[in-house]
């Protein structure tokens, strides 16, 4: 598909056509930033001579740095080395409105790794599959992404490492390990060609500019992104295509998981006392020899208003030591979390190894309130089951425990909750009118919940459905699942 072989050379623009071209990029980026479209993410990559961090200088010259994010890596830090790989880069997601630059991206470890020999053909392709997936989930977001191969040819690198070294103020650019590199040119061309065969798309299409000749290096690059920065204003323009009347059927009958679930389990006072205790010191135990041998574990509660997400997390924290856990409350997103893809929130709080992290509701918000309320069209919350299972693969790829938990009541039960609530001062605060006018949408959130766990609960993160009326036999079961699967997960270590 690509060749270093006659690529096309970028014609050679006059003075003239250069200034209009800056001009049209830094009216284009101002625009962006006034629409709050995007945002544009443009990835620089290419051999290690390839000025890409030059391009990415000049770049910040011709548009208004402001609103320009450059971001470069190194190797994996240690609290990077505790998260799943891509962890960094959702990290590095710009706003709407902004444009970020890449340097080498998540490209670079993949092609170097591969090229040098540190990670096999499994590894490589499983990682350019996520590259996709993370990719297709920023497009489909109304991201813009374009991809730059700055190509040099291996005996321009060998040519400009030797003007380096013999510039004494530019030596430091030559230093062994560019040299090394240099060896593996070849291979790294090789690897970047199967790459991009594999990750080119309409939607994240990837250029091909020749540096091997530095005479007019910016015009390429920044007609490149001058285009993908029009484009974002295009689509942000574009009409919201009309919602249908009712939200496409999911692939396969929905299993009525819920109305399945016996709501009339109990466990006397006395009974629950002992267990709780029990299953809180095998909690305990199993978290110090996770912390041990760098085990994180993500812990996610979801259910109806008033069915005891609260009480069971506490019994659960009760059994934790303090110190290498967190709870994560999800609310209404704020304006900067709404400025992102609505997963960069979540990626955020990702704990390190043998930490554990409570999220009291989390990411399934996507396809419960915001479908059932329509804060979300249709298309956004049905692509959703799959980011979401593509974001948890990667969480459990990287050995996290991912335990998740609906806590289910009856709708009696719950109107009595919530009746005891506005009549108990202390607890008044817990009730609130968004609570009554989500309960006379039950049908549609019981809708909702049946198809997420259909859609989501998988092999290596499935859903525990919890049977709530009875407080006592839930908090039960939710400690006992949660030190269950965290000793399940040391076994296999």
């Amino acid at each position: 598909m690509y060749h270093t072989r006659g690529i096309a050379r970028l014609l050679e623009l006059t003075p003239v056509a250069e200034s209009v071209l800056r001009a049209d990029l830094l009216a284009a980026q101002h625009e962006l930033r006034k629409q709050g479209a995007g945002p544009v993410l443009v990835v620089l990559a290419g051999p290690e001579t390839a000025d890409r961090g030059d391009t990415a200088n000049e770049l910040n010259a011709w548009m208004d740095p402001r609103w320009l994010k450059t971001w470069a890596w190194g190797e994996p830090s240690d609290e990077e080395r505790e998260r799943p790989w891509f962890w960094r880069y959702w990290r590095a997601l710009p706003p709407r409105g902004l444009v970020a630059l890449y340097l080498s991206g998540w490209y670079g470890p993949v092609i170097r790794d591969f090229a040098e020999r540190r990670s096999g053909k499994r590894a490589f392709e499983r990682q350019v599959r996520e590259i996709n997936r993370f990719e297709r989930a920023m497009t489909d977001d109304g991201a813009v992404v374009v991809k730059i191969w700055l190509h040099v040819d291996l005996e321009t690198q060998r040519e400009r490492l030797k003007a380096l070294e013999a510039d004494p103020l530019r030596r430091w650019r030559a230093d062994a390990d560019q040299w090394r590199r240099l060896q593996s040119h070849d291979a790294v061309v090789r690897v970047w060609k199967r790459a991009a065969n594999l990750t080119d798309s309409p939607a994240a299409p990837w250029r091909v500019i020749d540096r091997s000749d530095a005479k007019s290096p910016m015009t390429g690059v920044a007609t490149a992104v001058r285009d993908a920065i029009r484009q974002a204003l295009n689509r942000a323009s574009a009409p919201v295509p009309a919602a249908p009347a009712s939200p496409p059927a999911a692939a396969s009958p929905v299993k009525h998981r819920l109305s399945a679930l016996d709501l009339t389990r109990t466990v006397s006072k006395r009974r629950a006392l002992v267990d709780l205790e029990r299953h809180q010191g095998r909690l305990y135990e199993a978290q110090r020899l996770a912390r041990e041998r760098g085990i994180s574990t993500i812990a996610v509660f979801e259910g109806w208003d008033a069915s005891g997400k609260g009480g069971a997390v506490r019994r659960c924290t009760a059994a934790l030591d303090a110190r290498y856990f967190h709870i994560i409350p999800i609310a209404a997103p704020t304006d900067e979390e709404l400025a992102h893809h609505y997963l960069w929130r979540f990626w955020r709080h990702i704990g390190r190894a043998g930490h554990v992290t409570i999220f009291d509701r989390s990411w399934y918000g996507r396809v419960l309130v915001e479908r059932v309320e329509k804060l979300a069209r249709p298309d956004e919350w049905q692509r959703a089951y799959d980011e979401i299972n593509d974001f948890e693969e990667q969480l459990t790829d990287h050995g996290v425990v991912v335990v998740k938990f609906w806590l289910h009541v009856s709708r009696d039960e719950q109107l009595d909750r919530f009746r005891k609530r506005e009549e108990t001062t202390h607890k008044q605060w817990k009730i609130t009118d968004e609570d009554w006018r989500n309960r006379n949408k039950w049908d549609a959130y019981a809708d909702a919940v049946n198809e997420m766990v259909d859609r989501t609960s998988t092999r290596r993160a499935p859903w525990t459905l919890v049977e709530g009326n009875d407080k006592r036999y839930a908090r039960v079961k939710v400690v006992k699942t949660l030190a269950d699967r965290i000793r399940r997960a040391l076994k296999r270590r």
